[in-house]
């Protein structure tokens, strides 16, 4: 329902002066609330076409309705398939972060939530993000900023993701199809052991691991290591409720890149990885070229740039 004391804004979204500004890179977006300081129910409208991005909006006052879109138009009916993930930057404060969907506000975040940096993510579909100024006697010291990305929801291994479905994570491996696909089309492939396990928050850990072949990665999340480089090292996330455990073989790691940091996808022993994609090689359904040699290759392949 559309709360009275927000009637307001909504009805300055519609009817009222609504200003509009365009980033220079449609990617990210600086702005100040100083900019209407004398108009406090002016609602700024901002427009995004990236997949990822930042906010910054220093002295906030009054609103701004935040328009988050893929630089490419989604396929009909994949909409809702697409998240609106927002990391805020822990010094964020001076705003509200609520949904606005046909005229109704759901709250997102609170001021007070946004200093410990945790995700937040909604469906594409679910509305526009609305940012509201918190009424304070001095602004100086105050900035609303943070992160965003698009998330797919349907692609190999998002099921793993935590912030997409809160409190559904499921451990169930990948089928074959999904396993070829995340080959492909994920932000880091390799072959490699899961190492220690460090304490995590909000259901999942960093787990070590070590790499012995790299077929790509996105963003450098490892780093070459190990005797004379010819392995790579890092962190994943896993969630806690799947049991990863040092050692217990080699597996093929695909995974995400979400705000700097790896997410796992599919994993499965790499063994049966390579008689699959041997498999699909033969019979002609393999979904990509991409490294099929290194991939049933002897170890410490070099690293794709």
């Amino acid at each position: 329902m559309l709360r009275p004391w927000a009637a307001h804004w909504i009805t300055a979204v519609l009817l009222c002066r609504a200003v509009a500004q365009y980033s220079s890179d449609q990617c990210s977006w600086r702005g100040s609330g100083l900019s209407h300081e004398t108009h406090r129910r002016d609602v700024e409208q901002v427009y995004l076409r990236c997949s990822q991005g930042s906010l910054e909006w220093l002295y906030p006052t009054g609103a701004i309705i935040v328009n988050l879109r893929p630089n490419t138009e989604p396929a009909a009916g994949h909409a809702a398939g697409i998240h609106v993930c927002i990391k805020p930057h822990t010094h964020s404060q001076g705003s509200h972060l609520y949904l606005e969907h046909n005229g109704d506000l759901r709250m997102l975040l609170a001021e007070q939530d946004q200093a410990r940096g945790t995700v937040h993510c909604f469906s594409l579909a679910e509305g526009a993000l609305f940012v509201e100024a918190v009424p304070q006697a001095d602004i100086s010291r105050r900035i609303t900023a943070f992160q965003y990305e698009l998330v797919s929801s349907e692609g190999p291994g998002a099921h793993l993701y935590p912030y997409l479905h809160p409190g559904l994570v499921t451990c169930e491996p990948c089928s074959d199809d999904e396993v070829l696909m995340a080959v492909c089309t994920s932000d880091f492939a390799g072959s490699g052991v899961f190492g220690g396990v460090a304490p995590g928050t909000d259901g999942h850990s960093p787990v070590a691991v070590t790499l012995s072949r790299l077929f790509r990665q996105k963003s450098r999340v490892f780093a070459r290591g190990g005797a004379r480089g010819r392995s790579w090292r890092g962190r994943i996330n896993v969630p806690q409720r799947c049991g990863v455990r040092p050692g217990g073989g080699e597996h093929l790691l695909t995974g995400s890149v979400r705000f700097g940091e790896a997410w796992l996808g599919c994993a499965p022993r790499y063994k049966d990885f390579q008689r699959l994609y041997v498999r699909a090689r033969q019979a002609g359904t393999n979904p990509c070229e991409v490294d099929t040699e290194r991939a049933i290759a002897p170890k410490h392949g070099g690293e794709r740039r």
